[in-house]
């Protein structure tokens, strides 16, 4: 179990030594408007990592907490709303480190990743026209929220639980042009897009149900490389052996304990972002401390994914 300070501590080295070795990235980030920050880069993407905590319960709860206790630490600390703009025109920069970690964690040479997508209910308000993510959000439907208004998130994660890269669509999109659209996405990776991550030198990739369909799976292998394994629906092909379905499931299930951090533990299902800026640096940051706290537990001998006692409140 680290202190506040110690993890802190390690996670600010982690995150300046990436800054340091990318002096271009920052540079091309760090005009803005106002007063300026005196938080260095490496400190807002630190602490903007580091305030995904669900113990916090929101950004208003992180500064809450930060003001008397992180003070001594960063003694330039500026307001909340500061912080606030600040982080967001770092967040590709946040979304490059939780990449950077990814391969660190050895995602590169993975045997295979598996991907899934969950619904992330976004804030809705008259007073901004149909809404105010009006284009990018809409009505969607996922087991764990049922109906909902937002957004779909596809994961893609490594056997041990490393996050490699996401995508987002609207709440209405289905698996599988999702899927299609992120492995093109990830094969010509566009300009301004840095979480989509690289794919493992494989491209192999294994899903549920929802992703089946030997002519899509062949157009994509075609197009892209990517070779996806599912066990196919009703219809589609024959039925698989109960012990390859179920092996399957348990190569899957990490997938789902990843998606169970991302909401639970660093608090996404509470969130109800209002802003595609908002929404991208939440999730960086989120995918960040995930893969760091896989990295420092690796570290310390403990197990990758223990993060309920990894911190001392």
């Amino acid at each position: 179990m680290l202190s506040i300070e110690d993890l802190l501590l390690q996670l600010y080295c982690l995150v300046d030594e990436f800054c340091r070795a990318h002096p271009a990235l920052l540079r091309q980030h760090a005009g803005s408007r106002g007063p300026a920050v005196k938080l260095s880069p490496s400190e807002i993407v630190t602490l903007s990592i580091f305030s995904q905590w669900d113990r916090f319960g929101g950004e208003r709860g992180f500064f809450r907490f930060a003001e008397p206790h992180l003070r001594p630490l960063f003694p330039n600390l500026c307001d909340r709303t500061q912080f606030n703009r600040a982080s967001r025109r770092f967040h590709p920069v946040t979304a490059a480190f939780f990449l950077h970690l990814a391969e660190r964690l050895g995602s590169r040479e993975a045997p295979y990743e598996i991907i899934d997508q969950f619904g992330v209910a976004t804030r809705r308000s008259g007073r901004r026209g149909s809404g105010w993510l009006g284009g990018y959000t809409d009505k969607g439907k996922c087991s764990r929220l049922g109906y909902f208004h937002g957004v779909q998130v596809l994961s893609a994660t490594t056997s041990s639980g490393a996050i490699t890269g996401f995508g987002i669509g609207p709440g209405s999109t289905k698996d599988q042009p999702m899927a299609g659209t992120f492995f093109r996405l990830r094969r010509n990776p566009p300009q301004g897009m840095p979480w989509l991550g690289r794919p493992a030198a494989g491209q192999i990739y294994i899903a549920d149900k929802g992703f089946s369909g030997p002519n899509r799976h062949r157009e994509w292998f075609a197009e892209t490389g990517a070779l996806l394994t599912c066990a196919p629906q009703e219809g589609h092909a024959p039925a698989w052996p109960r012990e390859l379905r179920r092996a399957l499931a348990r190569m899957r299930q990490m997938c789902e304990t990843v998606h169970e951090k991302l909401l639970n533990r660093f608090r996404l299902e509470r969130e109800r972002p209002h802003s595609m800026d908002g929404l991208f640096t939440r999730l960086c940051a989120k995918a960040s401390l995930h893969n760091a706290c896989i990295l420092i537990n690796r570290q310390l001998g403990r197990q990758p994914l223990a993060f309920a006692d990894l911190l001392g409140w």
